[in-house]
């Protein structure tokens, strides 16, 4: 996930058409995008009665779908509305970034509207459809034309890279993101008292994983590059239909270990890895005949990654946990498993990472974690 209070929004519920009507807990709030919309509508054709709920993301962002007046000669086309509280969401990295990413190539939603002090935006509808319904989970290799598309818009994105441009990646945030899961769920999910020597081995661990990930050269990072925001176009599956890229506000410049972890280590879905190996050495050949920062050695590339995916990881627990106890939202603890089983995996293999795997045997339980590993760790 990106920043810690939000989760990929995925501007299509899969079923829009039949959503329920649009909610405002703050009357004066709906009061004032009813005079929003009414005054962008006239100017880009909208028609105000087939607005409906879009999707929703664990932030206090929301977004709706909202159909457009056709014209003779014209199919069917919507735009995308983006309700974000001013007092809670800042639109500007949204607007920065997707400017950044239009420059570099990648599909983008274009910023057809934006009242910046109310915090709604009018957006192009890049579609109904995420990469994650189009993938077949039972076989791996029908979904590797889906996977390259992926790598080839991660490329351009990291090609564009200048430092100075985004916030960095560095070693506060990322110790701030590692602290979620002591904080959140080990704390208040599992009921763990985080002090004494526990605290002492999870300090360790945590120095350690920001060090050797900060060892990675730095470019673009999305922070939240996975099916579940990317989208299709058109509705097609093969080469002719293009990624677009959504949930981008939170990019930093950091790691270039990060967005490959975060395609190939889902939040939701899990690949065996076999298929994680041959996607991210296609993506590192792809990188290296780019001019990208990768080291020339794969194995020595692919531990980086797992390092890198082992932050996302703890960090990840901690804000599900976070969702459910603070926020109201449950279905996002239900794969907290998949996060625990990525840190066991990644745990087992290196000798440094021992006590950390000792404490989750002691906290989830030990069980057998098998995987591929490259030369000595």
């Amino acid at each position: 996930m990106s920043n810690p209070a939000t989760l990929p929004p995925s501007f299509s519920s899969g079923h829009d058409k039949t959503s329920p009507p649009v909610a405002w807990s703050d009357p004066q709030r709906k009061a004032a995008f009813r005079s929003w919309l009414e005054a962008v509508g006239a100017a880009h054709r909208l028609a105000p009665t087939s607005l409906r709920i879009a999707s929703a993301d664990a932030s206090f962002r929301r977004y709706l779908r909202v159909d457009v007046a056709p014209t003779p000669g014209t199919g069917p086309a919507s735009c995308i509305i983006m309700d974000a509280p001013p007092d809670k969401e800042d639109c500007a990295a949204f607007v920065k970034v997707a400017g950044l990413m239009a420059a570099a190539g990648l599909h983008v939603p274009r910023i057809l509207a934006w009242d910046q002090a109310l915090g709604f935006m009018l957006l192009d509808d890049l579609g109904t459809r995420t990469m994650m319904e189009a993938i077949i989970p039972a076989d791996p290799v029908a979904n590797l034309p889906l996977y390259l598309q992926a790598v080839d818009a991660l490329v351009a994105w990291q090609l564009a890279s200048q430092p100075g441009i985004l916030p960095a990646y560095d070693a506060q945030l990322l110790a701030r993101e590692l602290a979620l899961f002591p904080d959140w769920y080990l704390a208040k999910h599992r009921g763990v008292k985080v002090e004494g020597e526990l605290k002492a081995t999870l300090d360790g661990v945590f120095r350690l994983i920001v060090e050797r990930n900060l060892l990675a050269p730095g470019v673009y990072v999305h922070r939240d590059f996975m099916p579940r925001n990317l989208m299709l176009s058109d509705g097609l599956d093969g080469p002719e239909s293009r990624l677009g890229v959504l949930d981008f506000q939170d990019a930093v410049h950091g790691p270039i270990t990060y967005d490959i972890a975060s395609l190939m280590r889902d939040a939701f879905l899990s690949w065996d890895e076999e298929f994680v190996l041959d996607v991210t050495v296609r993506y590192w050949q792809k990188a290296l005949h780019a001019g990208l920062p990768v080291d020339r050695d794969f194995g020595e590339f692919y531990r980086a990654v797992e390092w890198m995916g082992l932050q996302r990881h703890l960090k990840v627990a901690g804000i599900f946990a976070r969702l459910t106890l603070r926020d109201g939202k449950p279905k996002y603890l239900a794969d907290t498993p998949r996060f625990i089983a990525y840190i066991r995996a990644t745990a087992g293999r290196y000798r440094e990472l021992a006590p950390l795997l000792r404490l989750l045997d002691t906290i989830e339980g030990s069980q057998a974690v098998h995987g591929y590993a490259f030369g000595r760790v």
